[in-house]
């Protein structure tokens, strides 16, 4: 609290994934410690400003307010976090508790130039699913791609 900082740890077994997330409040600082996976980071934009191949002893730096998706390669992906905030926060980007469920229709509208139809379909027609369910095989994940874009 003195330095204003924050710090968390992740790990990933092998092909799995963390949800596309943003940091709310805070700049953050990835060291991968062990394994190996992919990581992307997408700015407002909506372009990818990093996707990429990431491994042990290899250092991210991931700025306020940029998704960012994780997923381990076959080695597993362990990392630790600094962040720029005492208590840092972040966002899922799908799901019950994402930020655009939350974000009301007229503010989707008045931001990204949408119809009221457009509002609803993205707000409230997002299809959920379980990552990693016990019926996810090696051959499912081996054929499947993903975007946070």
């Amino acid at each position: 609290k003195y330095l204003q900082l924050s710090a968390g740890r992740g790990f990933l077994r092998p092909n799995a994934m963390v949800a596309p997330h943003w940091n709310i409040n805070a700049h953050s600082i990835s060291y991968i410690s062990r394994g190996n996976g992919r990581v992307q980071i997408v700015g407002s934009s909506r372009r990818a400003v990093y996707d990429g191949e990431v491994r042990q002893g290899q250092l991210l730096i991931i700025p306020q307010n940029f998704a960012h998706v994780k997923i381990a390669g076959t080695e597993g992906l362990e990392w630790f976090n600094v962040k720029t905030n005492d208590n840092a926060k972040t966002s899922p980007l799908a799901g019950k508790t994402s930020v655009i469920q939350a974000m009301p229709e007229d503010v989707l509208i008045n931001s990204y130039q949408l119809s009221s139809v457009e509002a609803r379909r993205i707000k409230y027609n997002r299809k959920e699913v379980t990552i990693l369910s016990p019926q996810f095989s090696q051959s499912q994940q081996a054929g499947s791609s993903w975007s946070i874009v």
